[in-house]
């Protein structure tokens, strides 16, 4: 290993000592001391760590096994219980808040209707990682608005499918709006699909075979061998290798092995999302913000309200 990069992470790990626990005990949680620390160290801060980009690409394996154990709590049992909080209120969710959103952009800030709808769907997502790691901190996974919650989030990291399909669909002239919105929602269903039979028709039986036939240490490297193959496999077509990871934890949530997997990654879990938390800190570009932080606010809240706007009637409606 370079010398340089070892040099990063010893540098990170101490940052993450001292902020961690010192945000804990202003009862802030983890995540902002992560944040702060990255901020402290990256471009924006002291300046120490220059390839964040290069540490950004292993610390998104801190996402990927979150998603994973999250797919194995959740089990295909209690997503079902759940399907109508996930295709009910987390598609109007996007949906409305999509459609919101793409209207403001486009009547204040003169975009086009494809340029529009597509900032409007994006910015109708929220970032799972970040609350995920909320809720998992403070024990509030499957409280009555920790349901609700991963529901929506569950058919948000669904909807990056024919986002991104929308997304190299809108590069092609010849194809209208509507054409665009089209195409992009059955190439999602197929891709859907095909995951489904895979799921069911190949993985499943080589997982079965090899809890008879395999050690428990074969079958927790085979279980991570699926994990992260899944989230190739995903990012390779242009996806989330979040939703493969999730895909991969519904897999083996019924098997007899799982709390043995799930304890035996949960350190390299944690670690890694804290690593992910700290990227995005060094991300963050303070002098664009105090360029103009007013405005900066003002967005932040707009967004904000725009999406306690629609989701409080849609809760109501759903009874929540």
């Amino acid at each position: 290993m370079n010398i340089e990069y070892l040099t990063d992470i010893i540098m990170l790990l101490a940052a993450a000592v001292i902020a961690v626990p010192l945000f804990q005990c202003l009862g802030l949680g983890a995540i902002p001391g992560f944040l702060v620390a990255g901020i402290v160290l990256g471009p924006s801060g002291l300046g120490y760590i220059e390839n964040h980009d290069e540490i950004a690409h292993l610390a998104e394996l801190g996402v990927v096994l979150l998603l994973f154990v999250i797919g194995i709590e959740i089990n295909p049992s209690r997503l079902w219980k759940m399907k109508g909080l996930v295709l009910g209120l987390g598609t109007l969710q996007v949906l409305v808040t999509g459609a919101l959103i793409t209207v403001i952009v486009h009547e204040f800030l003169d975009a086009s209707w494809q340029i529009s709808l597509l900032t409007g769907a994006a910015l109708a997502l929220s970032s799972t990682a970040f609350v995920l790691q909320l809720l998992t901190e403070k024990k509030l996974l499957y409280s009555e608005y920790g349901r609700p919650a991963v529901a929506v989030l569950l058919l948000q990291d669904l909807a990056v499918i024919p986002l991104l399909a929308y997304v190299s669909l809108i590069a092609t002239p010849e194809l209208t709006i509507l054409e665009d919105v089209f195409f992009a929602l059955a190439e999602a269903l197929i891709i859907l699909l095909l995951i489904i039979v895979a799921a069911r028709y190949v993985l499943n039986p080589l997982l079965k075979v090899l809890a008879r036939f395999g050690s428990p240490e074969i079958f927790t490297a085979s279980a991570l061998l699926l994990v992260l193959g899944t989230a190739q496999a995903m990012e390779s077509v242009g996806l989330s290798m979040a939703m493969g990871a999730f895909i991969a934890g519904l897999l083996i949530a019924d098997s007899s092995y799982r709390h043995q997997i799930t304890a035996e990654i949960q350190p390299f879990r944690w670690l890694l999302l804290g690593l992910f938390f700290m990227t995005m800190g060094m991300s963050i570009n303070l002098e664009l913000f105090f360029g103009d932080p007013l405005v900066l606010l003002a967005v932040v809240a707009a967004l904000m309200a725009a999406k306690f706007v629609t989701l409080w009637p849609l809760l109501r409606l759903f009874g929540i």
